[in-house]
Formats: structure tokens, sequence, C-alpha cells
């Protein structure tokens, strides 16, 4: 009985810290919607309500970690001088990956860019604040506490390859998802997946692929101007689709259901394979030795 909980270090086993993980989520999400009606009772606009998933989400994974006595920056949240670096690191490679892909599109006469008469500086500032935010819950979510407990358990591969899955069919039900565009949506998503995976991994920390996942998502919607996984936004410049099939331009999903943001995001996920990296200790093996053991 005891080897069903504990490994041979007498360390709960991975698996049984995903269930813990799990369990506290939910009960936090019984707390969400009350705490957030109290607030707008207060007066607290949409606005400033849109971090308090963010909020719930890191109290959820520091009541983890504290069960297991570690500290945010065992989780990938060190936040110092390096962390910063690494964040604005992945925003700048994010935004030109984004912009190698409007430039595809545009070369290939898919698309054709005009300025939008709406668009005020401070749109990019709004979108900023939007944008990285939901950027650190989707990181926290799917390369947190969770991925880590994996990565631990199974290894790096099944763990990468199951949490591309997850990650793609989490998006099925976004607007524009249909014809050829869902089809390569979700291959683009999975790909997107397994690039901010290894991005942690290569520095094991979550400033890289928070970094890479907002700067994509913010000159995507608020520079380019397309839909960002299918919702609009106001951007400074106003794509016009031209008549082409979808897998080509995106359709309604936004420029990263096109073929060309398939070809850029294997360019970086080669790019960051061939990259040392920053990471001083593995934490996670490669595979796990006897996964029945780690898990």
């Amino acid at each position: 009985m005891n080897k069903i909980f504990f490994n041979s270090q007498q360390q709960l086993r991975n698996g049984w810290w995903v269930l813990v993980f799990v369990a506290i989520l939910v009960v936090s999400q019984q707390l969400y919607k009350p705490t957030k009606n109290w607030l707008a009772s207060l007066g607290a606009s949409t606005t400033q309500l849109e971090p308090l998933a963010l909020l719930f989400l890191l109290l959820v994974s520091w009541c983890c970690l504290l069960l297991r006595r570690q500290h945010f920056s065992d989780l990938g949240l060190q936040l110092n001088k390096t962390w910063w670096q690494q964040l604005l690191l992945g925003t700048g490679a994010g935004v030109l990956m984004m912009l190698l892909i409007a430039a595809l599109m545009w070369s290939c006469a898919t698309v054709s860019f005009s300025l939008n008469p709406k668009f005020q500086a401070s749109d990019l500032i709004y979108g900023a604040y939007l944008l990285l935010i939901a950027a650190a819950l989707e990181e926290l979510l799917y390369r947190g506490f969770v991925f880590q407990r994996l990565l631990d358990g199974i290894g790096i591969w099944p763990t990468q390859l199951l949490f591309a899955t997850v990650f793609a069919l989490g998006h099925w039900d976004n607007p524009g998802l249909t014809g050829s565009a869902k089809v390569v949506a979700s291959l683009d998503l999975a790909l997107a997946s397994l690039l901010f995976g290894l991005a942690y991994l290569k520095t094991r920390s979550l400033a890289l692929p928070l970094g890479l996942h907002f700067g994509w998502n913010w000159a995507q919607g608020y520079l380019l101007g397309f839909q960002v996984s299918g919702y609009e936004h106001n951007g400074w410049l106003l794509p016009q689709l031209q008549a082409q099939p979808d897998w080509l331009t995106g359709g309604h999903f936004g420029a990263e259901a096109s073929v060309f943001a398939l070809l850029v995001d294997c360019l970086a996920l080669w790019l960051l394979w061939r990259w040392r990296g920053t990471a001083t200790t593995a934490k996670a093996p490669a595979f796990a030795s006897s996964p029945a053991q780690a898990l």
C-alpha cells in the first residue's frame, strides 16, 4: 500500500500531486465566482477584474508548493534580473515571429495592410495588459505545477506531447476555428505548446515561454490587427485577407491558423533546440527510467 502513494525516496508520487492540484483547483472555482461578484458589487470594473483568475491560479499553485515545502522560484517564477531579461527576450522573439509570418503572408499576396483610423496609442498599452494576463494564465496552467510534476513522473516527450494535445483541444471552441483553418490552427497550437515547453526546459523558468506567448499574441492582435485565436482586437494595422484558402490566410481565427505560422514555428523550434539554454541543473530526466515508480 505504501508503494501506491510513495516512491523509493518516501516522497509522494507525482501522480498524486497532480490530483492534489486538481482538487484544490476545483475548490477554488467554487470561490472564484462569488469573489468576482462581490468585487463587482464594490465597484470593480471588468478591466480591474481581469487579473482575478490569474491570482486564483497563483493561489492554487502556491498551496501545492507550500505542501511540497517549495517556493515560487521552484515553479519558474524567480522574478530576478535574469527572469526579467528572459521575459523581454521572449517577448521580442514572439513579436519577430509574428512579424515574419505577416511578411510571408504579404509577400505571397494573401493579405494586405492599411492603417486603422480607429487605433489609438493607448490601445497598445491596454492590449499589453490584457494579453500579458492571458498569457500568464495559460503558461501557469500549461507549463506550471502539473506540467512540471509530469516531467518528473513520465519524462519530457510524453509530457510535451500530452500538453500539446491538450493545448490544441483547449482552443477548439474558439471563434473562427472551422474548415482548413481548424486543421492548421490545431497543428500550430500543438507546435506552439512544444515551443513554450522547450523554452521552459532550456531555462527552467516560465519567463521565456511567457514572453514568447505574450509577444506572439500582442503583435498579432494589437500591431497587425489580426484576430487572436478567433477574438477581435483593435490593432494599429487593418489586415485585408485576399481571396485565398483559409489555410493560407488563417481565416477568422488569425494569422496563427496560416500555414506560414507552421513554418515559423518549426524554425523557432529548431533554433531553440540548438540553443544550449541557461538551465544549470536538470530537474527532470529526459525519460523516467521507471515511469510507474516515478509517477
